[in-house]
């Protein structure tokens, strides 16, 4: 283990706390007050039973980081409650739980290249790509008279997840999403 400090950590690195568990980041974020000591505020996700907790450090606290291996790993199919999981390079499969995935469920579609972050030989969690491209099934109609250029309107892509996007966008559009903030990024280029 290395230890390294509060406010180097981000979303999907993982840690080892306190109580001898292993954590994996949910968020982390820093405040820098005007008066007083800057503060890292983790939440994170225990990754032995799932339980979600949250501590606040001074950022130069330290904290120890767990070394795992990134492997990257396709995404098959949905088995009952498992996800199937192929590695290309020595072909063998991997099954992972929802709680595993999180909330980057929503944005799992078949053959998706992901990285499966593994202590031990086993999998504790998993990194989808940063952005995804999906097709919008349905969305509100245009209000007219709205034509403000930050207004958004809600739309739900092929995998059931809402996500704003601008007024001009209809159904059958495919558009890229970045999956850190389920924010949409732009229309896709294919």
């Amino acid at each position: 283990m290395v230890k390294d400090i509060a406010s180097n950590f981000r979303k999907g690195q993982v840690i080892e706390h306190e109580d001898g568990q292993l954590y994996v980041v949910l968020k982390a974020e820093t405040f820098r007050p005007g008066k007083g000591t800057p503060t890292t505020s983790i939440d994170m996700r225990r990754i032995a039973d799932g339980v979600k907790t949250e501590i606040t450090v001074k950022t130069t606290d330290t904290i120890e980081r767990a070394f795992v291996e990134e492997v990257p790993h396709n995404y098959l199919y949905l088995d009952g409650a498992d996800y199937i999981f192929i590695n290309n390079e020595n072909y063998e499969q991997i099954s992972l739980t929802g709680a595993m995935i999180g909330d980057g469920l929503m944005f799992l579609q078949e053959n998706a290249e992901c990285r499966i972050l593994m202590f031990d030989g086993k999998a504790i969690t998993i990194t989808l790509p940063s952005r995804v491209t999906m097709e919008i099934m349905s969305t509100e109609p245009v209000v007219k008279g709205q034509t403000a250029s930050s207004s958004y309107k809600p739309a739900t892509v092929e995998t059931g997840a809402r996500v704003m996007v601008p007024p001009h966008i209809g159904v059958g559009t495919r558009i890229v999403i970045n999956t850190e903030d389920s924010s949409y990024v732009e229309r896709a280029k294919d």
